[in-house]
C-alpha cells in the first residue's frame, strides 16, 4: 500500500512537470509575438511608475516638510519652562530670546509668534529676526489656526497659508507643560512658520529626486504637478517638475538587444516559476503556521477566544453528543503576580494549562481566554459534577515553581448547548454562571440557567428606575435626631436615604450597593447631600451629618463637587459632618486621605461610622484624624445578647477616649442601652429610643414643639 502512496505521487509529480513544460513553450511562443508590444508597454509603464514615483516623492517631500516643522513646534510648545515663561510678566522677552531671536537664520523655521490666552492678543511675532504683524502677514486663516490650536490636548496644527510674500508653512500648539496634573487655564499658542522658498525647494528636490521642483500658481503642460492648499482645502499654488520619462530613455538603448531579451525574459521566467513553486511551499507552510498562530494562545499553547469559536462551530455542525463548556477563572492570581513578578505567573499559567488540558478524557479542547481565564469543551456523557471536581482537584496542592510554594483556586462556570444557540451565545451563558461563581467565593462551579439572565434583567430594571430617581427626586432624604447623652437636646441630625415606590419601599441596602455597581453612587450622593443640605438650613444650630460612599471617597473630584455644592447654597461648612465606614481605609487609602484633607480644611468634619465591626486599626484612626467614632450598632444590640458585650463596649469606648475622638452610640432601643453607654462616655445618642427617621416636615415640628 506504501509503494503504491509513493508511485501514485511521483507520477503526480511527473506529471507536474511535463504540463509545465509544455505551458512554458506555449509562453516563449507567445512572448516572441508580443515581445514588440510588451517593449512598448514596459517603455510606457516604466514612465508612469516613475511619474508616480515621483508624484509620491512630492507629497512625501511635503509631509517630511510639514512634520518636521511640527516636531519643532511640539518639542517647543510643551516645555515646562516655556509654560512658565509665557504665563510670566517677561514672556515677550523671553520668547523674544528663545524664539524670535533665533528666527533669524534658524533653519528649522523663519519666524515664531505667541499668541495670548485670549487668542487674539500677540505676546510675540517675529519673522527672519525682525517684528511682525500676524494679522497683517497671514490675514485672517493664521487666527483661525490659533482657535483650532488652543486646545491643550490638540496635536500641533499644521497649514499651508498664503503670506505677504507667497506661501509659507505654519503649525501652532498650545503652550503646555510637559506632565500635565489636573484641569489648565486658557493656554497661550506658539506658532512656528517656514516660507516655501526657492532654498526650500532646493532641499525637497535634492532630498527627494525632484530635479527642476518649482511653485507655480497654476498646472503648467508638459509637467508633472501636486496642489498645495491651505487649511479649508483651497489651492494655494502647485509643486511642478518635468518628468525624467525613464522608460523612453531606457528603450532606447535596448532597442538593438530586444531579441536577445526575449530569450533572456523565457529562461527567467521558467527561473520565476522554479522559484514560485519553492516559495508557494514557502508561504503553505507559513499559512499554516499562520492560522495556528491565529486560533491559539503563544503563552500556553491552548486554543485562544477565536480558535475555541471556531472548535464550537464545528461541533456545532457535526453528530457527536452537544458540547459543555466550562469556563475556569483562577482564585489568587493577580496575588502572584503581584508577589512574585509576572515570570512565575506565566509558568503558573503553562502549569494550569497544562493539567487543564489532561484532566479528563471527555475536554477534548481546552482554552485559555486572556489573563487567567481558561474555557475546556467536553463532549460525552461524563456528569458536569465529575468535570467540576477534576478541574477543581488541579487546584487542591499548592504549586511549586522555582521553589516556590504557590496556592491558587478556581471558580467554574458552566453551560450546556441547549438547541441551536450560537457559540457566543454559549460562551455568554457560561460567562454568567461564571460571575456567579465568583461573586458566592472562591472555589465555587455554578451551571447556568435562565434565572442568571431573569436576574440580570431585574438588575437592569431596577438599575433603570434607580437612575429615574434620582434624576427626578424619587429617592427621598429623613432624618435621625442625634441628641447630647448629658441632655437628651437634640444636637445634630444624620440624614438617610430612602426610596418609596408603588409597589414598596427598596432597601437603601440594595440601592445603594446597587449604585456602587453601576456607577450613579455620585449621583445620588449628590442629590442626597444636597437634598440634606436644603432642608438642613431651616434648623441653625444643628449639625447634618450624610454618610459617603467609599466609591465617592474615592473620586479625585469628590472633594471639589462638596465645596462647590457648599459654596452654592450657602452652608456653613462647619455644620456639615461627613460620615465614612471602614472600608474606605482599605479601598483607596491614599486618595481618600487628599480628599478627607482637603475638606478638613474648610471645616468639614468626619465620622467614622460603624466602628468595631471592621478592621480599622489605632494607626488609622489617627492617621485620617476622625472627628467622631460612630459605634457600631452590633456593638450596641450585644449589650442585651451577650455577658461581655458590655465590657466589649465600654473597651471600644475607651479606646476612642484616649485617642481624644468623641463618641455617637447608635441603634440604642432601650433605656438600659442608653444608661450603659452614657456610663461608658458616649457624648451622642442615636436610635429608636431617641428618634426614628423622620422626614423634615416631621422634624420641624418636632423643633418647633421643644423650642415651645
Amino acid at each position: 500500500m506504501s509503494s503504491n502512496l509513493a508511485g501514485r505521487h511521483v507520477r503526480t509529480q511527473t506529471s507536474s512537470i511535463i504540463v509545465t513544460t509544455v505551458c512554458f513553450l506555449v509562453v516563449a511562443l507567445v512572448l516572441t509575438g508580443l515581445v514588440a508590444h510588451v517593449v512598448a508597454t514596459m517603455t510606457r509603464s516604466a514612465n508612469e511608475i516613475d511619474d508616480a514615483r515621483a508624484n509620491r516623492a512630492a507629497r512625501a517631500s511635503i509631509a517630511a516638510f510639514v512634520s518636521r516643522l511640527s516636531a519643532t513646534t511640539t518639542d517647543n510648545a510643551v516645555w515646562d519652562d516655556a509654560y512658565k515663561a509665557i504665563s510670566s510678566a517677561g514672556a515677550a522677552d523671553w520668547a523674544y530670546e528663545n524664539w524670535g531671536k533665533t528666527s533669524e537664520d534658524y533653519p528649522l523655521y523663519d519666524g515664531a509668534i505667541v499668541i495670548g490666552p485670549d487668542r487674539s492678543s500677540v505676546i510675540s511675532a517675529y519673522g527672519k529676526g525682525k517684528p511682525i504683524e500676524p494679522s497683517a502677514f497671514f490675514g485672517q486663516a493664521f487666527f483661525r489656526q490659533i482657535n483650532t490650536a488652543a486646545d491643550f490636548e490638540q496635536a500641533p496644527v499644521v497649514n499651508f497659508i498664503k503670506t505677504e510674500t507667497g506661501i509659507a508653512l505654519i503649525a501652532s500648539q498650545a503652550i503646555q507643560p510637559y506632565d500635565e496634573e489636573g484641569e489648565l487655564p486658557e493656554l497661550s499658542v506658539l506658532s512656528f512658520y517656514k516660507e516655501f522658498n526657492s532654498e526650500v525647494l532646493g532641499t525637497l528636490s535634492n532630498e527627494h529626486e525632484l530635479e527642476g521642483l518649482r511653485l507655480a500658481a497654476a498646472p503648467q503642460p508638459g509637467l508633472l504637478n501636486t496642489p498645495i492648499t491651505d487649511m479649508k482645502g483651497a489651492v494655494l499654488g502647485h509643486l511642478v517638475w518635468p518628468s525624467k520619462a525613464p522608460g523612453s530613455a531606457v528603450f532606447q538603448q535596448v532597442y538593438p538587444y530586444v531579441a536577445a531579451a526575449t530569450i533572456i525574459l523565457v529562461l527567467f521566467l521558467v527561473g520565476v516559476l522554479l522559484v514560485g513553486a519553492s516559495e508557494a511551499r514557502r508561504l503553505r507552510q507559513l499559512a499554516l503556521a499562520a492560522i495556528f498562530e491565529a486560533n491559539h494562545d503563544s503563552l500556553s499553547g491552548l486554543l485562544n477566544r477565536h480558535g475555541l469559536l471556531a472548535l464550537l462551530e464545528e461541533l456545532e455542525g457535526s453528530d457527536i453528543s452537544p458540547p459543555r463548556l466550562y469556563l475556569v477563572d483562577l482564585d489568587g492570581f493577580k496575588a502572584v503576580n503581584d508577589a512574585w513578578g509576572h515570570a512565575v505567573g506565566d509558568d503558573l499559567i503553562r502549569i494550569v494549562s497544562s493539567g487543564l488540558s489532561a484532566c479528563h478524557s471527555e475536554v477534548v479542547a481546552a482554552a485559555r481566554l486572556g489573563g487567567d481565564e481558561f474555557a475546556l469543551v467536553q463532549v460525552g456523557t461524563a456528569a458536569r459534577q465529575e468535570i467540576e471536581e477534576t478541574i477543581l482537584a488541579l487546584f487542591a496542592d499548592p504549586f511549586k515553581i522555582d521553589g516556590r510554594t504557590i496556592e491558587v483556586g478556581a471558580s467554574i462556570g458552566a453551560a450546556a448547548r441547549d438547541g441551536d444557540i450560537e457559540p457566543l451565545e454559549l460562551l455568554r451563558r457560561a460567562d454568567m454562571a461564571l460571575y456567579r461563581a465568583k461573586e458566592n467565593g472562591r472555589g465555587r462551579a455554578i451551571e447556568y440557567d435562565f434565572e442568571l439572565d431573569r436576574e440580570r434583567q431585574r438588575v437592569a430594571e431596577l438599575e433603570s428606575q434607580l437612575k429615574s430617581a434620582i434624576s427626578n427626586g424619587a429617592i427621598e432624604a429623613v432624618f435621625q435626631p442625634l441628641v447630647s447623652a448629658t441632655t437628651g437636646a437634640v444636637t445634630g441630625l444624620e440624614a438617610l436615604a430612602r426610596w418609596r415606590t408603588a409597589t414598596g419601599n427598596i432597601s437603601p441596602e440594595i440601592f445603594i450597593s446597587l449604585a456602587e455597581r453601576c456607577g450613579l453612587i455620585d449621583a445620588l450622593g449628590e442629590h442626597m447631600l444636597k437634598t440634606s443640605i436644603e432642608h438642613a438650613k431651616n434648623w441653625p444650630g444643628l449639625a447634618l451629618s450624610v454618610n459617603v460612599s467609599p466609591v465617592q471617597l474615592c473620586n479625585p473630584e469628590f472633594a471639589a463637587e462638596v465645596i462647590s455644592l457648599l459654596q452654592e447654597l450657602d452652608f456653613d461648612p462647619r455644620r456639615l459632618t461627613l460620615e465614612i465606614t471602614e472600608g474606605v481605609l482599605m479601598t483607596n487609602p491614599d486618595q481618600a486621605r487628599r480628599s478627607i484633607d482637603h475638606l478638613k480644611q474648610v471645616g468639614i468634619k468626619f465620622a467614622l461610622d460603624d466602628f468595631g465591626c471592621g478592621y480599622a486599626s489605632i494607626g488609622a484612626l489617627r492617621q485620617f484624624g476622625f472627628d467622631r467614632m460612630k459605634i457600631a450598632r452590633s456593638l450596641v444590640s450585644a449589650l442585651d445578647q451577650a455577658s461581655n458585650g458590655a465590657d466589649v463596649l465600654k473597651a471600644t469606648i475607651s479606646l476612642a477616649t484616649a485617642l481624644q475622638i468623641p463618641v455617637t452610640a447608635e441603634g440604642i432601643e432601650n433605656m438600659h442601652q442608653a444608661a450603659i453607654l452614657r456610663e461608658a462616655g458616649c457624648d451622642q445618642l442615636q436610635g429608636y429610643l431617641i428618634g426614628k427617621p423622620m422626614s423634615a416636615f416631621d422634624i420641624s415640628s418636632k423643633l418647633q414643639e421643644q423650642a415651645a
